[in-house]
């Protein structure tokens, strides 16, 4: 079989919530030598990302995005040691992920860290609608290479801003990469408040990730 009839089945199972189906698919995908990295990309990103769309169109509630990031989350939770196990990964660096004070929107956030994680980063999750001071002790504590700010919201982007701000206030932004996402955030809100990197999607996190930090 190819490998669109594995993730296509897999992409329509998290449509419609069967998370024991989408199990399946993963499981055999990978008994047929499907890369678990084309899994997530092709198959677990791409059902996610459609079921985005769909809620944005209104044609699916929160209750069903919600159940379907968390099928995709646990699926991903699943795969992570396989990735590291055929991958060798050698760290990275350490990254702080957090969703900004005010909003707590953290699915998105979520998936950014596992993908970085399964990636080869040592990633330390700060939850949901952390404070700006939060932010700036762990970054002080742990001396991380990369910080990623998540905000979901219009009126909590701002606090992006304030992170940054505080950060270079606090004489630890120098040593350090940082990158902003949300649906609210653009590249170009990326660049007026001096972040050094935006990923419009998990996906993108990783790689823009790699980029900022100049790491395969």
């Amino acid at each position: 079989m190819k490998a669109e009839e594995y993730l296509n089945p897999m992409i329509e199972a998290i449509v419609k919530e069967e998370e024991e189906v989408v199990r399946k698919w993963v499981s055999e995908g990978l008994a047929a030598g499907i890369d678990p990295m084309a899994i997530i990309n092709q198959g677990l990103t791409v059902g996610l990302r459609r079921v985005g769309d769909l809620f944005a169109d209104e044609e699916i509630f929160l209750p069903g995005l919600v159940m379907s990031a968390q099928i995709v989350t646990r699926a991903l939770e699943g795969l992570k040691p396989r990735l590291k196990a055929e991958q060798n990964l050698r760290s990275k660096g350490v990254c702080l992920i957090g969703t900004v004070y005010g909003d707590i929107h953290d699915i998105g956030k979520s998936l950014v860290a596992l993908l970085l994680s399964a990636s080869g980063y040592e990633v330390v999750d700060l939850g949901k609608s952390v404070p700006t001071e939060t932010i700036v002790a762990k970054a002080k504590e742990l001396k991380p290479q990369l910080i990623a700010l998540s905000a979901l919201l219009t009126t909590t982007m701002q606090e992006q801003r304030n992170v940054i701000e505080t950060l270079e206030r606090a004489g630890v932004r120098k040593n350090l990469k940082i990158l902003v996402g949300g649906s609210p955030v653009s590249k170009g809100w990326a660049e007026e408040i001096g972040a050094d990197g935006y990923a419009e999607d998990a996906v993108a996190a990783v790689a823009e990730a790699n980029r900022v930090m100049g790491v395969g």
